[in-house]
């Protein structure tokens, strides 16, 4: 079965979509960008802000699934600038380890609301 998992400290979905879905023992996030859920609009400060932000937006979705960095098994980064790369990685090394999950990094030529970046998560429950 699956169950949409939602949360008011991340951001509401901007389409017909949600948040994360929980397909146990799977839990598959949709794209998080780099908007302030208070606010809905997209944080000022470029690439480190914005992905700051992104797994901010993350992480709340994981403790709504009960879950946290630490049972997050695949990552798929979408970047406007592959030159973001290394900025990326050094934000990305905050929240995951020492095991970081298997990951993706593609360059796009656009984002939704003009981010910079966008980051979708595969976790698995501990069972």
């Amino acid at each position: 079965m699956n169950v949409p998992i939602e949360t008011s400290k991340a951001p509401k979905a901007i389409g017909p979509y949600s948040q994360a879905i929980m397909s146990s023992p799977f839990l598959y996030t949709s794209g998080q960008i780099g908007l302030d859920p208070a606010t809905g609009a997209l944080v000022e400060g470029g690439i480190e802000a914005q992905a700051t932000q992104v797994f901010h937006n993350l992480e709340a979705i994981l403790q709504a699934a009960q879950m946290s960095f630490q049972d997050v098994v695949k990552t798929t980064i979408f970047l406007t600038d592959l030159d973001d790369f290394g900025c990326v990685n050094k934000i990305y090394e905050r929240y995951f380890g020492p095991t970081f999950p298997a990951r993706s990094t593609v360059q796009v030529c656009r984002l939704p609301r003009e981010a910079v970046i966008e980051i979708e998560v595969v976790a698995r429950q501990k069972i």
